[in-house]
């Protein structure tokens, strides 16, 4: 689509608006619309009136507030009640949170909802009479206002928008009609945009399912069809090529912890690669980032490994299923397991197969999620003979090596059709761009 400029501009008077068009206006937030930060937590009491709660997670990852949503039980005061209630027109945004970048995200509300009511963490922007409340959410959506609040935001352990921050920023106003009509044109265009990108988001999920269950029967059947099939005895394996062992991982490989290193003893540079759960990779073996080492006199002290899996053993980050292999000398900090392969076994064999086994399913998830030794040392794994592993892996890493192209490519794809949203945003609300040629219905409705 190919749109014009308008005819005339003049300066704004605000360094990062630049020019706008000449009939149109610069004014403070606070004369188009009321701004009200809640002060509605999520705690319950006795004698006040039952609402439920709009809040922070139902506005990040929602662009409009619908009834559909299941909102959080709580309470309100009368007072809170009458100020807070979401109407049609409302655009919530995040007030704070812990970094800027989570801040002045909004949601726009369609419809009155009684009964729903602004949470804590969220301010209301209500439109005053005359002007465009999807208008004034495609603002927040605009580059211009999220780097003027980012500027704006301050504190120590969060970040937040004070009542002066937001009621003071600078927009930019075109006449009521007008800002009906790019809001018009922006909900028809920005959809059309979301409907591709969530083809491209189908896509990269059903690549993500075609890529595990390429490994899954890979590793577990083997790539000739008509090998005759043995019960594997294992509940998760169930049929297994007839000639292929079923091994315990104890008899695969040895298992092995970190060795007692002080936080204060690893540092950013050094000799000796020092890996943490924050250096895998998820989509693939390889350690994602070499951040961490230990010095030569801590080097000297310890006994590292190389050609080993490494996986977490604790904490959520189990239900990442990272899987890496370290082929260098290294250490591993206390959050991971090491997994020392023996001859029987290609360590990129086991790698894909720990995969598909699923490290949380592995895992004793009772508590805080952990992994130990009495956890994978009985587990029992198919093993092929050793050159039927090597060709399985080459045939993997050949056919994940297309997944991850096309998955790469949609991942692009997505990305510049984010980055075109966001231009086509930011245009059409600075005047950049003249949408009143392009909205002849919207206008006319």
């Amino acid at each position: 689509m190919s749109l014009s400029r308008y005819q005339q501009y003049r300066d704004s008077g605000v360094q990062w608006l630049g020019e706008l068009p000449s009939h149109w206006n610069v004014t403070r937030l606070k004369y188009a619309c009321t701004v009200m930060p809640s002060n509605v937590d999520k705690k319950s009491y006795d004698d006040e009136p039952s609402v439920v709660l709009c809040n922070y997670t139902d506005v990040y990852y929602n662009e409009k507030i619908s009834p559909s949503i299941q909102f959080m039980p709580a309470t309100a005061s009368e007072e809170q009640i009458a100020r807070f209630t979401l109407r049609a027109g409302d655009t919530l945004i995040t007030k704070d949170s812990e970094t800027a970048d989570d801040i002045a995200i909004s949601a726009y509300v369609p419809t009155d909802m009684p009964g729903v009511v602004c949470g804590y963490h969220l301010a209301i922007v209500r439109p005053k009479h005359g002007h465009d409340g999807l208008y004034i959410k495609r603002l927040f959506d605009s580059h211009y206002l999220k780097a003027c609040f980012a500027v704006a935001a301050n504190g120590l352990t969060r970040v937040g928008l004070s009542q002066y921050a937001l009621d003071n920023v600078a927009i930019p106003l075109p006449p009521p009609d007008e800002q009906s009509g790019i809001a018009a044109f922006l909900d028809r265009e920005t959809g059309k945009i979301d409907a591709l990108i969530a083809e491209q988001e189908k896509l990269l999920t059903l690549l993500a399912e075609k890529r595990q269950a390429t490994i899954s029967h890979a590793v577990t059947r083997g790539l000739n069809p008509d090998a005759p099939k043995k019960d594997s005895g294992v509940v998760w394996l169930g049929e297994v090529p007839a000639h292929w062992d079923v091994l315990k991982g104890s008899r695969i490989g040895e298992l092995f912890g970190s060795e007692p290193i002080p936080e204060n003893q690893v540092h950013e540079s050094g000799e000796l690669p020092f890996i943490k759960v924050g250096s895998l990779s998820l989509e693939d073996f390889r350690i994602e980032s070499w951040d961490w080492y230990v010095d030569g006199i801590t080097a000297a002290r310890c006994a590292p490994r190389r050609n080993f899996i490494t996986f977490p053993k604790r904490g959520a980050a189990i239900f990442t299923n990272k899987v890496n292999i370290v082929e260098c000398d290294a250490l591993i900090d206390p959050n991971l397991m090491g997994w020392k392969i023996g001859e029987r076994a290609d360590i990129k064999f086991v790698a894909y197969i720990l995969k598909v086994r699923r490290l949380e399913e592995l895992a004793d998830v009772s508590t805080v999620p952990q992994i130990n030794n009495k956890h994978i040392g009985p587990e029992q794994f198919p093993v092929p003979p050793l050159t039927e592993q090597s060709m399985i892996v080459e045939f993997l890493d050949r056919e994940t090596a297309k997944v991850n192209s096309l998955k790469a490519e949609s991942e692009r794809a997505i990305d510049l059709l984010k980055e075109r949203r966001s231009a086509l945003i930011a245009a059409a609300v600075t005047g950049k761009i003249d949408v009143r040629a392009a909205v002849p219905e919207e206008l006319a409705a």
